[in-house]
């Protein structure tokens, strides 16, 4: 799971190397009081199926438990045949029963697990133990023993920017409704943990406890329907409410209170700014329309100022200050002056009046925006024009309270007011356009031709574009021509971009400030984009740009010509003058999904590794700043993994203080839906940050021969990836038949379609629904084929070297330690032995038999070599927690996969029971929770 605060992923919390006798106990104990809250949460779980579903119904789940935990305990093939023969009797309706028990203790498992963690922290913390690495508070204190002023630490974070950008990408199988329960069951866990409890009042708790797992148990686990893109809109809000607006502010205040005061009185920059691609990522998906980023626009306006309006009434509240006790300052007074007045009980209460004067005037403001708004009505008073009005007025008030005596008053909801406002202005979160290349081009070739009939854009060389795109940046008349009819494709797109216009001068530029494009592959392609931007009023013809321009690297071959293509694109005085305009910054996208599909686990994190070197070398040349946007997945085989040490493991220069990083699918609701998750998922990717900036240039860039090894080792795993993949005949056919690509089609998980075309090519295929089925069949094949081959063949040609060297890779390189490390995992979770049941789908027995061969024979060569050279004797040897979670949840998970295959069988044999189709899918949810990274 990329959660890197799950129980899932959890690395050691000390920044010592070898832990304390003291954090062994603290350690131990919290590991036993998580088996007891797995055991409560199950034992409650088993009270709710007895009493719903009746005796039967429970006895055979028990049943099946216990052959499933003999099987993987004691490899007992009896146990086995046993839990299949179990499985195999039932009815369809008893067996979605079963399969429903078993995926909710999944969801029980990891809302414990996190619990457990937040539990670990505290619990070091608590007790003085060393500060752990992956919080801010070790990063800083590392900073300040390497030399670094806090005053320079501040300077730092002036110029840095740390943006997690949430993704509608559908690989989340939850619903809202049973989120909101899981968080209920959280909050009462944590409650018996923090609370001492009265016997009446764990009595109640465990009541309350018994009431939400069977609401759960009487929700249904599927959506019914298909998401629109405004349901995802309003699913991607909700993280806001649970973490972001009050922690990512109570983050940034931590922070500023470590660092000290400042001697000018400046307080520390909100680097930690949150992104979007919800409503605005058209990649795909024709349902993100003009009128769809509109709404997206609007609902993220309404939460947030209702957020302010709620926070402001209860400063309301607070602020009792009266004038015959506290003195203000005269801009205060001329503040409330220009108040509306109040009621006659309030008028010797200057901090409520100033404040009455605020609500009132953001009430206004939400008339202007047109957003809907609860609370009490206010008084007459004029909108504000800007966010910073209101951040100035929020600022008199703090002032006046600084002033006369009352600090620890401004250091409460005000401060953590004034920092949200400062963090969300009046939009939110900015919101990222996305659009894919070709229907750039296409766009462009139709302007063209409707103006000046015989342009053949499509036919033109790459530098004939460039040159026919560079004279139209200089332009000041219209492409758009009012008399000439576009097409539909044309006409949306022009729409949107109007939309995104129209957005800046209503919402400020901050709501839309990148337009990225994908499968960027020349010049031409962030020109052509420029063009349309001008048309617009986004870029004029002086060469200004009020909108960040990306290119989106994807396939091997495109993050190989990166670096190239930028530098051809930074020569361009035209480009240049657009990104001098932006402040000399540059921001590229790498992404991490298309290109494992495209060339596999190893090789696709060694060309991004070479991109960014080359990125920065050339960014040095023109002298031009490098911002990389990481497009990173939830799974391993989609660029996932902590992301703690993703950050460290990129190259010198690769980071310089700025990075944005997408959360995607589960992965967001696993790290951000409890808050105090959240928090330190959001200061994990802060403190890498500073530490991949300030204290990671310190160290000695890898040796040659590291880097020469390692482009042999991906040049052998890219052609056994490819070898299998895209040149075994059958090979498609094996993998429609033996994983559940065509059922999770079926979802009503997301509004963008699974494939780019119908075609069954997998090329068409885009990589979430790819990742996703092969960790439903349990071989997760992406995130590390080609690995074993690889390291046996380079072995083969260097006995000199051979083992010894690279498990010197392994402790000397931040890079190759995190490769292996996410491999381990992955590896983890799989299980040939259930993969085998999957793989009995492929009717053709030749084929099915000679590519699981070549599978298994890659999977066995992969694990021993990465044993070898980690030096384990087991998969996770080195992360004892992780791989107990993992052993855990293999009895709960592998009745899923065994229902799954029988009802794929029954499903594609063309039984018309709806509950087949039904079964499959909540097995999907059940797996997909006990992996916890599902795509």
């Amino acid at each position: 799971m990329a959660s890197d605060v799950s129980a899932f992923e959890r690395k050691p919390l000390s920044s010592s190397s070898e832990p304390s006798s003291r954090e062994d106990v603290l350690s131990s104990q919290a590991d036993a009081q998580l088996r007891a809250e797995i055991r409560l949460l199950g034992r409650i779980l088993g009270d709710t199926v007895r009493d719903q579903e009746g005796d039967d119904v429970f006895d055979l789940v028990e049943s099946i438990r216990q052959a499933s935990i003999r099987f993987h305990r004691d490899e007992d093939i009896g146990a086995r045949h046993e839990l299949e023969a179990m499985l195999d009797g039932r009815s369809i309706a008893e067996t979605v029963r079963i399969v429903r028990a078993f995926s909710y203790f999944s969801h029980l498992a990891n809302i414990a697990e996190d619990q457990n963690h937040i539990r670990q922290t505290r619990n070091q913390s608590g007790a003085g133990l060393a500060t752990a690495a992956t919080t801010l508070a070790g990063t800083v204190e590392r900073a300040r023993e390497a030399g670094f002023s806090a005053k320079q630490l501040r300077d730092f974070f002036d110029g840095a920017l740390v943006s997690p950008v949430l993704t509608a990408h559908p690989t989340e199988v939850r619903r809202k409704s049973t989120i909101d329960r899981e968080m209920d069951i959280a909050a009462l866990l944590e409650e018996r943990d923090r609370t001492q409890m009265t016997a009446e009042e764990l009595a109640d708790n465990d009541e309350q406890l018994r009431r939400c797992v069977l609401t759960l148990w009487q929700t249904n686990l599927l959506r019914r329907t298909k998401l629109t893109v405004l349901d995802e809109v309003q699913n991607g809000l909700s993280f806001y409410d649970y973490t972001f607006l009050k922690q990512l502010p109570r983050l940034l205040n931590l922070l500023e209170d470590r660092l000290g005061a400042d001697e000018d009185g400046k307080e520390l920059a909100s680097f930690l700014k949150m992104g979007s691609w919800i409503g605005g990522d058209r990649d795909g998906n024709p349902f993100v329309t003009a009128d769809v980023l509109r709404g997206t626009l609007q609902m993220q306006c309404e939460r947030v100022l209702n957020f302010y309006l709620q926070e402001l009434q209860k400063l309301y509240g607070e602020l009792s200050l009266a004038v015959d006790l506290v003195d203000v300052t005269e801009e205060l007074q001329a503040l409330i002056e220009r108040s509306p007045s109040v009621s006659a009980h309030r008028g010797r209460e200057p901090y409520r009046r100033a404040v009455h004067g605020v609500y009132s005037r953001l009430k206004a403001t939400a008339g202007v925006f047109g957003v809907r708004t609860g609370g009490r009505a206010g008084g007459e008073a004029a909108p504000y024009e800007s966010v910073e009005a209101l951040r100035g007025d929020l600022d008199i008030i703090n002032r006046s309270l600084i002033e006369n005596g009352s600090h620890v008053i401004a250091r409460g909801r005000l401060r953590r007011l004034r920092r949200a406002v400062d963090c969300f202005g009046f939009h939110l979160a900015s919101l990222d356009l996305r659009q894919n290349s070709a229907v750039h081009e296409r766009t462009i070739a139709e302007l063209f031709e409707a103006v000046a009939p015989g342009t053949n854009y499509l036919d033109r060389s790459e530098d004939e574009r460039c040159a026919l795109l560079v004279r139209e940046l200089h332009t000041a008349r219209s492409l758009i021509s009012p008399f000439a009819s576009y097409g539909e494709e044309t006409s949306g797109e022009l729409a949107v971009l109007r939309m995104a216009a129209e957005a800046h001068a209503r919402f400020g530029r901050q709501c839309i400030p990148q337009s990225i494009v994908s499968m960027s592959e020349g010049v031409s392609d962030l020109l052509e984009i420029a063009v349309l931007l001008k048309e617009v009023g986004l870029i004029d013809p002086n060469g200004v740009s009020h909108i960040n321009l990306v290119p989106l690297f994807e396939t091997i071959e495109d993050l190989r010509n990166c670096a190239g293509i930028m530098d051809r694109a930074l020569s361009l005085p035209e480009y240049r003058r657009l990104v001098d305009s932006r402040g000399g910054l540059q921001e590229v996208m790498l992404g991490y999904s298309d290109s494992n599909k495209d060339g596999g686990f190893v090789t696709s994190g060694w060309e991004l590794y070479k991109a960014e070197i080359s990125l920065v070398e050339v960014f040095e040349k023109h002298r031009v700043r490098l911002r990389l946007f990481h497009g990173r997945g939830g799974s391993v085989g989609r660029g996932g993994g902590p992301s703690y040490e993703a950050v460290l493991a990129q190259p010198g220069g690769a980071v310089q203080g700025q990075i944005r990083i997408t959360e995607q699918g589960e992965i967001i609701s696993s790290k951000y839906t409890n808050p105090e998750v959240g928090r330190q998922n959001l200061e994990i990717l802060a403190a890498a940050t500073l530490e991949a900036s300030l204290l990671q240039p310190q160290h000695s860039a890898p040796r040659q021969e590291y880097l020469a090894a390692m482009e042999e080792l991906s040049a052998l795993a890219f052609a056994s990836y490819r070898g299998l993949v895209y040149e075994t005949e059958g090979f498609e056919e094996y993998f429609w038949a033996s994983t559940v690509i065509n059922e999770i089609s079926t979802l009503n998980i997301g509004s963008r379609p699974a494939s780019r075309s119908k075609a069954r090519r997998i090329e068409n295929l885009r990589a979430i629904p790819w990742v996703f089925s092969w960790a439903q069949c349990r071989l997760m094949l992406p995130g590390w084929y080609g690995f074993g081959s690889a390291v046996s063949e380079w072995v083969g040609k260097n006995p000199d070297r051979g083992l010894p060297f690279l498990r010197e890779l392994y402790r000397e390189w931040p890079f190759f330690r995190m490769l292996l490390s996410n491999m381990d995992m992955v590896l983890s979770k799989s299980s040939i032995a259930v993969a085998s049941r999957y793989a009995e789908l492929v009717p053709d027995k030749t084929l099915r038999d000679t590519i699981f061969l070549r599978i298994r024979t890659e999977w066995q060569n992969s694990i021993g070599w990465l044993l070898k050279i980690m030096e384990q004797d087991r998969l996770l040897g080195h992360n004892p927690l992780l791989e107990r979670s993992i052993r855990h949840r293999f009895p709960y998970l592998d009745p899923l996969n065994h229902v799954q295959v029988e009802f794929l069988k029954a499903y594609r044999a063309k039984n018309e029971d709806p509950q087949v189709l039904r079964g499959i899918q909540i097995t999907i949810n059940g797996i997909s929770a006990g992996l916890r990274n599902s795509g």
